[in-house]
């Protein structure tokens, strides 16, 4: 009888012992400490961000692949406008964006992404200065969008020695370079003013010349958003193939969505830069 008590009290602590694993391991997940939980907190953040980084990489890869792949469908013409190659749609026009990266050219950028509308961010290196714009630089990049060169410190080069231009020009390319991965394709000289200089040095650095058919954003009238929507969409300028110039600037940040859909409404496309011919 005795033999049989002691038995009972065994089993009984036994049991006890069990119920109290369970609940330890109901309210801390096989009795995890504070500690645990932080170092498995760490361990999902670590694995979303190797996750985000992944993805980035791939999407870099992917559109790596598809600018290598694409056809050339549009060449740039003497006048600087877009014209179809065999059987591509005329009726588009290209967006440009000069003196990136100052204060709006992201905002414009996720502006133009959400409505799916490619263009050329031309760049100064002098805003590329801090590691903050080059951040801005690479997201820019990263969204979808073409880099282009419009010179280091936006100085007339025709008032320049060709020591000087070609500092001007190359340290631009070398700085994209280093934070996108990709040298620009595309050159725009401030002013629209080439030397033959700057052209031999496009030309060695295999960029397509680029000036503008029409653009208003630095004349007074024109520095409200409905103001400059309305002027790039209702000019008697705007034609197939046309180059619109615009600037990094507050007014044409706020009109760019309006400008874009009021120019789809006349049945023009954008102008994916990556068809066109770089010769």
């Amino acid at each position: 009888m005795k033999w049989f008590y002691i038995m009972l009290c065994a089993m009984f602590l036994l049991g006890c012992s069990s119920e109290a694993g369970t609940e330890t391991e109901k309210a801390g997940g096989k009795g995890s400490t504070p500690q645990d939980e932080g170092t498995e907190k760490k361990s999902r953040n670590d694995d979303k961000e190797v996750d985000s980084k992944e993805e980035q990489a791939e999407n870099k890869e992917e559109n790596e692949i598809e600018k290598a792949q694409a056809k050339p469908e549009y060449k740039m013409n003497e006048m600087y406008a877009l014209e179809p190659i065999a059987d591509a749609n005329p009726q588009v026009v290209l967006l440009t964006i000069d003196d990136a990266p100052d204060k709006y050219a992201l905002d414009m950028a996720h502006i133009l992404k959400k409505l799916e509308a490619p263009a050329i961010f031309f760049v100064n290196g002098h805003f590329i200065n801090t590691p903050e714009k080059e951040k801005m630089l690479k997201e820019i990049y990263d969204l979808g969008f073409v880099i282009g060169n419009h010179t280091y410190s936006h100085s007339d080069l025709t008032t320049l020695p060709e020591e000087k231009q070609l500092e001007e020009i190359v340290s631009v390319n070398d700085i994209v370079e280093k934070v996108t991965g990709e040298r620009p394709k595309f050159f725009r000289a401030p002013f629209g003013k080439n030397t033959d200089k700057s052209k031999e040095i496009a030309a060695q650095e295999g960029m397509v010349l680029m000036n503008w058919t029409y653009g208003y954003d630095w004349e007074s009238q024109y520095k409200t958003g409905d103001a400059i929507s309305d002027i790039m969409v209702n000019t008697p300028y705007l034609q197939n193939g046309a180059n619109l110039l615009m600037h990094d600037r507050e007014w044409t940040r706020d009109g760019l969505e309006k400008m874009v859909q009021g120019l789809r409404e006349k049945g023009y496309d954008m102008a994916d830069p990556n068809l066109i011919a770089i010769e």
